[in-house]
């Protein structure tokens, strides 16, 4: 091959990449539209996302988003489905089967679980978030831990010292706020948790959820999702489920 032909079909290749590359950019950077259905007869479906794959950038990246909604939760929601499909469970409430979780199949105990989890951290999240929470909400933060920055301080060790896979959560247990956190895709409405309560607030610490930007710096991912958290999402849930 001369110099002038394998100039030109670089040139070429390069230009069909480039092509391909905004292809996938503009994938992962439009807004879900509509929900995304399931297979027929299967009870629960994907959420769309309540904002744009890119929306959360810089602090959470496009890609992660992308591939964490599109394929985790979605195969979270198809292998619930599944689990639950011709059984007994098939019609139960979902925090039904987390309240008696220790007694049902694992597969429901993970998959359910993956399927709630995701569907309430893609609601905590929010392009205009950020801040400290106002009003009741913040009372019963510094009744609870002291100050927002013990709660922050507490809810960020939760999240960084949960070995392997889980998640960080705040949660309204009886008559106070609690942080904790929750192995693999566990909650505080299983009864198996060590800490039950209402949860309002949560953090996926999976490697997937943070490992395309921030690959091991697990405490970089957490801090940065302190820029995106949406605190009237989260007021929202603690006045619909606070007893103090």
């Amino acid at each position: 091959m001369d110099k002038r032909t394998f100039l030109k079909k670089s040139l070429l290749l390069g230009a069909a990449g480039m092509a391909a590359g905004s292809a996938f950019a503009g994938k992962i950077t439009n807004p879900v539209k509509g929900r995304l259905r399931g297979l027929e007869g299967d009870r629960f479906t994907l959420p769309e996302l309540p904002y744009a794959y890119n929306a959360l950038e810089p602090y959470i990246d496009a890609m992660t988003m992308e591939i964490h909604h599109s394929k985790h939760h979605a195969a979270y929601t198809a292998n619930f489905n599944k689990a639950i499909a011709g059984t007994e469970y098939a019609d139960m409430a979902v925090k039904d089967m987390f309240a008696k979780i220790s007694t049902l199949p694992v597969a429901i105990r993970n998959n359910g679980g993956g399927f709630f989890n995701h569907k309430f951290f893609w609601k905590v999240m929010s392009p205009t978030g950020g801040g400290q929470p106002q009003g009741d909400l913040a009372d019963a933060i510094n009744r609870s831990f002291g100050s927002f920055e013990k709660f922050k301080e507490l809810f960020s060790t939760a999240a960084a010292t949960r070995f392997g896979s889980g998640w960080a959560w705040l949660l309204v247990s009886g008559t106070e706020l609690k942080v904790c956190s929750t192995p693999n895709q566990d909650n505080p409405l299983m009864d198996i948790a060590e800490v039950q309560g209402n949860p309002i607030l949560t953090l996926d610490v999976w490697e997937h959820a943070y490992y395309l930007k921030y690959q091991n710096k697990r405490t970089d991912y957490i801090s940065a999702f302190w820029n995106v958290i949406n605190w009237d999402f989260v007021a929202e849930k603690f006045a619909k489920t606070a007893e103090i």
